[in-house]
């Protein structure tokens, strides 16, 4: 066998645990489909595709139409596949070797995994016990290490916690490299950091069409930036990344604007259902901003409650093994049958001894999807 990378020996590869239940709310995607009428414009274009041809290698279509919708300019938004791959060329460009790339834990794993694989070093903050970021924090993490690039997520997963606009500023002020604010669940929040981005600060705003698009499926995903700092990442991304379908998919997507948005207001809505009705079962919640909810089983284990759930046939995140986030469980935001079978579920998973669980096979859970 010939040997990894040394730097990449202790790092693990993603993990998302697959199991086959009724109701599965694990993986932060829309609980709907998009609407028959874009499937019909998808389906309508994809057969007019010439197929032995390369896509437009600039996706300048769907550039133009994403910055139509923020009111930018296309020069400032930069495409690819899922906001995964965004992230990656954005390090690959302004990280690598001798580089440093901050975070504030809990955050999204990927930011550091994807740091660690540029061979970046990655320094990690620490938000407090409530899950929210102290500005003496962000200033100690930018004074001490000088990042090149520090990230922030807003809404924050798996904590669901909108940072406040100051906060940003904050990494603006302090910061002597690029800012990143990832921004996947925008959308379900009450206020967005795109209005602050200009060709005279070093920040970018990532977005994906996974969530509130309900486009998981295609994997696309874009950010928006200063013009130079687009220009440069063409230097480090793959000849035509982008496949000519998922141009046009992103591209119609953005024709059902109003879709979207109701969408949004329905899982809004389940979200602070979902909310109260774990508080009225004594369990401590997270604030959240996003299609998800963060909430701790005080008084029970965690990973028993996540297996509990399991035997019932309903999948919810197991963050109780994560650093930082002791006993703790995610639930994605589904349709209102699936969040009030949750519900239930849960009411008799706590109802049961712990003891039950611990005697019955645990299913593997890994990873950090978001």
């Amino acid at each position: 066998m010939i040997p990894v990378r040394d730097d990449l020996r202790a790092l693990e590869g993603y993990h998302s645990a697959q199991v086959d239940v009724r109701v599965r709310l694990n993986t932060n995607e829309s609980p709907t489909p998009p609407p028959d009428a874009f499937r019909d414009a998808v389906a309508a274009e994809v057969s007019k595709v010439e197929w032995h041809r390369y896509p437009d290698r600039a996706a300048m279509a769907l550039r133009v139409a994403i910055a139509e919708s923020h009111g930018v300019d296309a020069a400032q938004v930069f495409v690819a596949n899922g906001s995964n791959e965004v992230l990656q060329t954005v390090l690959l460009a302004y990280a690598g070797p001798g580089r440093v790339v901050a975070t504030f834990e809990p955050t999204y794993q990927m930011h550091a995994q994807i740091a660690r694989i540029t061979g970046a070093t990655v320094v990690e903050g620490e938000r407090a016990e409530d899950f929210t970021l102290d500005p003496a924090e962000v200033e100690r993490v930018l004074t001490e290490h000088q990042p090149h690039v520090v990230f922030l997520t807003s809404p924050n997963n798996p904590t669901g916690l909108v940072e406040p606009a100051d906060r940003v500023q904050q990494l603006l002020d302090l910061a002597p490299g690029l800012v990143v604010v990832d921004e996947a669940y925008a959308q379900f929040a009450d206020w967005t950091a795109l209005d602050m981005v200009d060709d005279d600060t070093p920040l970018v705003v990532t977005r994906t069409f996974s969530k509130t698009w309900s486009m998981a499926g295609a994997r696309l995903g874009y950010l928006i930036g200063p013009t130079w700092l687009v220009a440069e990442l063409k230097k480090v991304v793959l000849p035509y990344h982008l496949d000519t379908v998922k141009q046009i998919a992103g591209r119609l997507a953005l024709r059902y604007a109003e879709d979207m948005d109701d969408r949004v207001a329905q899982i809004v809505a389940e979200r602070g259902r979902i909310s109260s009705e774990l508080e009225a079962l004594g369990l401590t919640v997270i604030p959240s901003g996003a299609n998800f909810v963060l909430f701790r089983p005080d008084g029970h284990d965690g990973r028993a409650v996540w297996q509990g759930l399991v035997d019932r046939s309903v999948l919810i995140r197991d963050c109780s093994g994560w650093p930082r986030l002791a006993n703790c469980l995610r639930v994605t935001v589904g349709t209102r049958d699936e969040n009030s079978e949750f519900l239930t579920a849960l009411s008799d998973v706590l109802s049961a001894s712990s003891a039950d669980f611990r005697s019955r096979p645990q299913t593997e859970q890994n990873g950090a999807d978001r």
